[in-house]
C-alpha cells in the first residue's frame, strides 16, 4: 500500500441549500479519506463522499459542542497521518468566522499540506435569497459583517460603532443578543431602522421575520425564530423583492 501524504483541505459548504456548493469543494469531498463535518452544513453533501470515507461529526451548536476546538485540531492531526487526505467541512465560507484560519496555523506545525476551498458566505446568500440586496445605490454603500458572540461570549464592540454608520449591518450568531443590538440602536434614534432576522436561510425550512428595531423583539416571539439566524439592520431590508425560488422558476419554464 502507498503511503499518503497528510493533508488538511478545510472546505466551505455553502449557506444551506445543497445546491449552492462550488465544483472544487465536491471534488475535495470525493478525494478525502476523512471528514470532520459542523452542525450547519448540509449533511446531503455528504452523499458525494467515497463509501470508504470515514465521516466524523464535530458539530456545535450553542450551548452544545460534540468536540471542542482544540480536541478537532488534534483530531485533524491524528486522522491525516493515519489515513491521508481530511476535509474539513464547514458551514458558510470557512474564512468568515469559521475557524479555518486557526485550524490551518495548527496543523502547519505537523508537517500537514494545507488547502483552502472558499464557500459561499451565509452573510451575503441568505439576504440574497431573500431578495435584501446587502448594498444599493441610494440606499447602502458599504455593509459591516459582524459575529455576535465573540470568544468572551460577548457582544462584539464593533455593533456600537456600525451602529452609528449608515452601512448595513449583518449579525451572525446574534439571536441570545437581540435585547442589546436593539438597544444599541435605538441609543442611535434608529428606533425605524428596518430589520431582517433570517432562520435556517436558503433551506426548506427557512423562517423570516421583518420589522423594525422598534418591533423585532415581538416580530421574533410571534415567529419563534431561533439560532441558527442571520440579522439584518438596514434601509436595504426595504428594498426586498419579492423572489420566487429557483426551483419554481425552473418549474414553470
Amino acid at each position: 500500500m502507498s503511503i499518503k501524504t497528510p493533508k488538511l483541505t478545510v472546505v466551505g459548504a455553502g449557506p444551506g441549500d445543497e445546491d449552492l456548493i462550488t465544483l472544487k469543494a465536491i471534488k475535495a469531498i470525493e478525494s478525502a479519506d476523512v471528514i470532520l463535518y459542523d452542525a450547519l452544513i448540509n449533511e446531503s453533501l455528504l452523499k458525494y463522499a467515497s463509501e470508504d470515507t470515514e465521516l466524523i461529526f464535530v458539530g456545535k451548536r450553542k450551548g452544545c459542542y460534540a468536540f471542542q476546538q482544540e480536541q478537532i485540531n488534534e483530531l485533524i492531526v491524528s486522522k491525516a497521518k493515519e489515513k491521508g487526505h481530511v476535509v474539513r467541512l464547514k458551514g458558510g465560507d470557512p474564512f468568515i468566522f469559521g475557524r479555518g484560519a486557526e485550524e490551518i496555523d495548527y496543523v502547519r506545525q505537523f508537517g500537514l499540506e494545507t488547502f483552502v476551498v472558499p464557500g459561499i458566505s451565509s452573510s451575503v446568500a441568505v439576504p440574497a435569497y431573500q431578495g435584501i440586496p446587502l448594498t444599493k445605490r441610494g440606499a447602502s454603500e458599504s455593509f459591516w459583517v459582524i459575529t455576535g458572540t465573540t470568544k468572551q461570549h460577548k457582544l462584539s464592540t464593533d455593533v456600537a460603532l456600525a451602529a452609528k454608520s449608515t452601512a448595513t449591518v449583518v449579525i451572525l450568531m446574534g439571536m441570545s443578543k437581540l435585547a442589546e443590538i436593539v438597544k444599541i440602536f435605538s441609543s442611535e434614534n434608529k428606533q425605524d431602522t428596518a430589520v431582517a432576522i433570517i432562520q435556517n436561510g436558503t433551506r426548506d425550512d427557512e423562517n423570516v421575520g421583518i420589522g423594525t428595531i422598534a418591533t423585532i423583539e415581538s416580530i421574533v416571539e410571534e415567529k419563534q425564530l431561533a439560532n441558527p439566524a442571520i440579522i439584518i439592520i438596514g434601509d436595504v431590508v426595504k428594498e426586498r423583492a419579492v423572489l420566487s425560488s429557483i426551483y419554481s422558476e425552473v418549474s414553470r419554464g
